[in-house]
């Protein structure tokens, strides 16, 4: 009795070690947080430049004298770089250490910032944006990598929440930090702020914090199909892009013929493309990103609603600011100022959505997230012709609060059902369609603002004015069809994931 008595309080002394060793494997390390900080804040810094640009298109186009769908490429050029350098973060995460993409990020943002400084023409500042867009194109999956690579299960939700966070606040600050220093300083000095913080914050952090956790391989980069993936990419934006000029023109009276066949010809160039990747990674023995979990139909609808969203997400910053400025008649620092609450309130809530993931499962998070999200844009296109600076503001908000709650579970979800040695892939595609959302939703709204302006007179008239805010009640139409695609989406995926379980 008296042995029965010591094996059982041996077990229970083995158990209560077994589960403070499991609880401190899921603690969340130091150097782990720091490191996300140092390669999430080179993701910040890329994307609060692309959205300080924004709210300074109506000062740039009268710098640069060029139109509402040229001065649009300085976003857009820099999203479809971002865009076509993530198929490329597979093959470098495989390839080279985490220290060394982490230092290749950090030159190019110096780089593109000194080019940004010191560019006068117009060219020459969107070289800078294709330079700044390959570091952030670096970055941002960088951090995405390390997170999943070397958080504790229980708390991936959580981070991806954080590192949602660190990306999502900046949209929420661009446009403000934009409109701000451009009142008191020339729009140049925002990167003379950002190279001391990328060199005295984001490089020592990430030197002393970024660690390698899993080995490199000799994995080989196929440059056929790297191209064919940046011409598919660059391919499906210039169409959306002409096809605006086009229509622009013949609504205007003007030669549409050029800008329509430019735009045919794109589309079948990006599509083609994009088949030939396809077809080419099937084939290939070490293709540039594994695509054989894109078989599995859940993963991929979660993957056309993280491709959608995205469209909205980040030309929601493009409508409203150029809304505000362009048919509301308010300057720069106040147009910037109506996204700050939606977007900085509701990037905070980002690390709270992965919170509930971790505990609720996806479901409810992210359906009820989204179903609140598309209350925003419907109650914009019911008053998108009374629309006032406070009632722009805060229907954004109600968008902003149930985008950021629910958006980064949609990719946690997805990976999480894929093979781990796999997981790099799905990084890179998944963070490729968030880019490419956001480049087709500047480029498509942009568009739809050019075609409703078209023939409405000069900037600040009457006309002018009236035409845009009708061109905003069509881009609001078009937001909530796209979101409503994606929840159904989203939905017919869960139904398939409880039939599995």
């Amino acid at each position: 009795m008296q042995e029965r008595n010591t094996t059982l309080e041996k077990t229970e002394s083995d158990n209560k070690a077994d589960e403070n060793a499991n609880a401190v494997d899921e603690r969340i390390p130091g150097k782990l947080i720091g490191a996300i900080v140092a390669v999430g804040s080179l993701a910040f810094i890329g994307i609060l430049t692309e959205t300080v640009m924004t709210v300074l298109f109506p000062q740039l186009m009268r710098e640069f004298d060029v139109d509402t769908a040229t001065v649009q490429w300085i976003t857009t050029i820099y999203l479809l770089t971002v865009a076509a350098t993530m198929p490329l973060s597979s093959y470098l995460n495989r390839r080279f250490k985490h220290r060394t993409l982490f230092l290749a990020a950090v030159v190019l943002a110096v780089l593109g910032s000194l080019t940004m400084i010191f560019g006068h023409a117009f060219p020459v500042i969107l070289v800078a944006r294709i330079i700044q867009g390959v570091g952030s194109g670096v970055a941002t999956p960088l951090m995405m990598n390390i997170i999943l690579e070397q958080s504790p299960r229980s708390k991936v939700g959580r981070l991806m929440g954080v590192g949602s966070l660190v990306i999502t606040v900046a949209p929420a600050i661009g446009p403000t930090v934009g409109g701000a220093v451009s009142s008191i300083l020339p729009w140049r000095a925002i990167f003379i702020i950002v190279i001391p913080v990328i060199l005295l914050i984001s490089l020592p952090v990430g030197l002393k914090c970024i660690e390698q956790h899993r080995p490199t391989e000799e994995a080989r980069l196929n440059p056929l199909q790297f191209a064919s993936i940046v011409l598919a990419l660059c391919g499906l934006v210039m169409f959306l892009n002409q096809a605006g000029v086009a229509v622009a023109a013949a609504v205007a009276g003007g030669a549409a013929v050029v800008p329509g066949v430019f735009a045919v010809v794109s589309l079948i160039v990006g599509l083609g493309s994009l088949l030939f990747f396809g077809w080419s990674s099937h084939r290939s023995f070490s293709p540039l990103i594994r695509l054989g979990w894109l078989r599995d139909p859940m993963v991929l609808l979660h993957l056309i609603a993280y491709m959608l969203l995205p469209i909205v997400g980040i030309g929601f910053g493009y409508v409203i600011t150029n809304l505000a400025q362009l048919s509301l008649g308010t300057n720069a620092f106040l147009a910037g100022a109506l996204v700050l609450p939606g977007a900085l309130v509701g990037a905070f809530f980002a690390p709270i959505g992965g919170t509930l993931y971790d505990r609720f499962g996806p479901v409810r998070p992210i359906l009820g997230a989204f179903l609140l999200a598309i209350c925003g844009p419907i109650l914009l296109l019911v008053f998108s012709m009374r629309l006032t600076p406070a009632t722009l503001a805060g229907f954004y908000f109600i968008f902003g609060l149930g985008y950021s709650l629910g958006f980064s579970n949609i990719m946690t979800n997805a990976l999480r059902s894929i093979s781990p040695q796999f997981m790099p892939d799905g990084n890179a595609v998944f963070n490729t369609c968030l880019q490419f959302g956001g480049a087709a939703g500047t480029a498509l709204f942009s568009t739809v603002l050019s075609v409703a302006q078209s023939g409405a007179g000069k900037e600040g008239s009457a006309a002018f004015r009236h035409a845009t805010a009708v061109g905003g009640s069509w881009t609001f139409a078009i937001m909530i069809a796209l979101v409503a695609v994606s929840i159904c989406c989203l939905i017919a995926a869960f139904r398939m994931e409880a039939k599995r379980r």
